[in-house]
């Protein structure tokens, strides 16, 4: 009987540690996104102003976060680079999640024909690295961002696809879509109507881990000069041009570096709890 007793005190206490965690990713995601908005009102300097005089300054009352190489504020340019480091992964999230979406849904759902061409074109895909990628596409068309962020499309759209075509294998032999084609509905109406809802908590999840990931690797691009330009306050830019002053100034590394793993880290757990809480939605 204690043995019960302490099996049903755990439950709770783990579920409010989860909770807990939830909802320090949720504020971190949060106070991103608005320095994404709001940067430029935020940052207690323009994320470009040189001050020579205090070049590698440790943090002080004057600059928090201390300065860079260059004497630009450190804080400043952390809170202008959320821009870059919330909406390129959000771009590849939304279109890995829609692309993706389809793309699975038609392999799962239309015919063996269908499932057998997407799947071998996406099978290409995911033979050849993203960086690879970005390295010739940047190198013939001179670079930038958006590309970088294009390519980061099509590298992860592979996953969102196969994740959905992977749930859509498994409902499309469940009774309801049985009953659902006795009652004459096309194979459309039935994958849109009824298959999609039930595939959506996952396609959803993945679309949360898609942003993590594509995080992580835009931030790499970008500390390998093949994303944003040298004078961007991109996280990934500043770890490239704070590398050479790790001792002197370990601060206008680490932040940056923070910033990145931290809300990887906090799409993740989003993307978690989101899964559950649909799943637990849909089970009710």
């Amino acid at each position: 009987m204690s043995a019960v007793i302490g099996v049903a005190r755990a439950k709770p206490a783990r579920r409010l540690g989860g909770d807990v965690v939830v909802a320090l990713a949720g504020f971190f995601v949060a106070i991103t996104c608005v320095c994404a908005v709001f940067g430029v009102l935020i940052a207690p300097y323009s994320p470009n102003a040189e001050d020579l005089l205090h070049v590698l300054a440790a943090p002080s009352s004057q600059h928090l976060l201390g300065t860079d190489q260059l004497g630009r504020d450190v804080l400043s340019r952390v809170i202008i680079g959320a821009r870059t480091a919330v909406i390129g992964p959000s771009l590849v999230a939304l279109m890995s999640f829609v692309l993706g979406g389809a793309l699975g849904l038609a392999a799962g759902f239309a015919g063996p024909r269908t499932d057998s061409i997407i799947s071998r074109a996406v099978d290409v895909l995911f033979a050849i690295p993203a960086v690879l990628i970005a390295a010739v596409v940047i190198g013939v068309l001179g670079g930038g961002y958006y590309i970088a962020v294009a390519i980061v499309v099509l590298a992860y759209l592979p996953y969102d696809m196969r994740t959905v075509r992977g749930v859509v294998i498994e409902q499309r032999s469940l009774p309801y879509v049985e009953a659902a084609t006795l009652l004459g509905l096309s194979r459309r109406q039935i994958a849109l109507r009824h298959v999609w809802p039930n595939v959506l908590p996952f396609a959803a999840a993945s679309a949360c881990a898609t942003f993590a990931f594509s995080l992580v690797t835009l931030a790499s691009l970008s500390f390998l000069g093949l994303g944003a330009g040298p004078a961007s306050a991109d996280w990934g830019r500043q770890l490239a041009d704070s590398q050479e002053y790790l001792i002197s100034n370990p601060v206008t590394a680490f932040v940056p570096a923070a910033m990145i793993v931290l809300l990887a880290a906090s799409m993740n757990t989003l993307g978690d709890w989101l899964l559950d809480r649909l799943l637990r939605k849909g089970g009710t």
